[in-house]
């Protein structure tokens, strides 16, 4: 219920102060501080009774008012290259889940991974005054980031990594050398890489782990057994279609650098009359859902997704406290099937 004479307006401050016998900025700072600015804001008895009340008057802070006084609109804004990409849709998750948790909203739009789209759909979010940006479609070559350091606008990158700038990724140069080392343990000697955009570092770095340990191991890997391609089914059918005709005699494995990538090249090979798991063995990354419900079940690195965007949050939020934050890198783990499990 709401005090005397207020049953048609939200619960304000001064109802609770006036309630609670205190001055509305007491109130206020309880309510609207970190827990540490709240304990030197009233005793612990005084602040659990306007929490009580808050909560038995059903107050609710008002944003714009909360706006207008902190000059934070307690609001992320986020840019993917798109949303319909599943990877970037559960990080995404993990971004809003954990957003939520500490008392922000975000939205989201999607940049097509072009650098001018990117920098338009920055200024958009610029201009709706969000407290910072989680940036998802870092290019390697772009000039943005600098920029937006040069203008004091707070971000941090997730997916992709860019040295020097807070990020959230997975260990991606570490994932590529799982997949190199469980093919080499299989039995595998000539295989091959769909590497990717060169512009991502999810890319570059998945590409270069696999080449690096593959090499540690003794192996060889040739410039034409390299293909750089779309992060898309297309992209992967495209690439094997290539490897096929440039290697003689071809590889009898692929590693590929994104599970839709991997799902292209099962096509291509399937047109080539060869069976995953049987003819080719075949890895792929990120560990989607699709990649056990495949008519041969995908082997593929799994990267923590839903971890990355949550990470990308308390980064930020750091960040915006003026702390030093460093590139967090979180662990990925091979999940082995029907893909890649014979022994030559």
């Amino acid at each position: 219920m709401n005090p005397k004479g207020s049953a048609e307006r939200a619960v304000t401050l001064k109802d609770l102060a006036a309630r609670l016998g205190i001055h509305p900025s007491t109130v206020s700072r309880v309510l609207h501080s970190d827990s540490a600015q709240a304990r030197g804001a009233a005793s612990a008895e005084t602040a659990l009774r306007v929490r009580e009340l808050a909560r038995e008057l059903g107050y609710s802070p008002d944003p714009q008012a909360t706006s207008l006084r902190t000059r934070r609109t307690r609001m992320f804004g986020v840019i993917v290259p798109r949303l319909s990409d599943l990877v970037l849709a559960i990080m995404y998750e993990g971004i809003e889940e954990a957003a939520a948790e500490a008392g922000y909203s975000t939205f989201v739009m999607n940049s097509r991974d072009d650098p001018e789209e990117e920098r338009r759909k920055t200024e958009i979010m610029l201009a709706r005054r969000v407290d910072g940006l989680i940036i998802g479609d870092a290019h390697l070559d772009g000039n943005l980031l600098h920029d937006l350091t040069n203008r004091g606008v707070p971000f941090v990158l997730m997916n992709r990594r860019i040295e020097g700038y807070p990020s959230a990724t997975c260990d991606d140069a570490l994932g590529g050398r799982l997949a190199a080392s469980h093919l080499w343990e299989k039995g595998h000697r000539r295989v091959a890489v769909i590497a990717g955009e060169p512009y991502a570092s999810t890319a570059v770095d998945r590409t270069a782990g696999f080449v690096d340990r593959w090499r540690e191991l003794g192996g060889a890997i040739s410039e034409d057994a390299i293909v750089w391609s779309r992060f898309d089914t297309v992209g992967g059918r495209d690439a094997t279609e290539k490897i096929l005709h440039a290697c003689a005699p071809p590889p009898t494995a692929l590693f590929a650098v994104n599970d839709f990538a991997a799902i292209g090249a099962i096509g291509t090979l399937r047109s080539h009359g060869l069976q995953v798991g049987r003819d080719m063995a075949l890895v792929g990354y990120n560990d989607t859902s699709l990649a056990s419900q495949l008519p041969i079940p995908l082997s593929s690195v799994h990267s923590p997704m839903n971890e990355i965007g949550r990470t990308a949050v308390q980064l930020l939020r750091r960040v915006l406290k003026g702390e030093h934050v460093q590139a967090v890198q979180l662990r990925p783990t091979l999940c082995v099937r029907e893909s890649s499990a014979l022994q030559l």
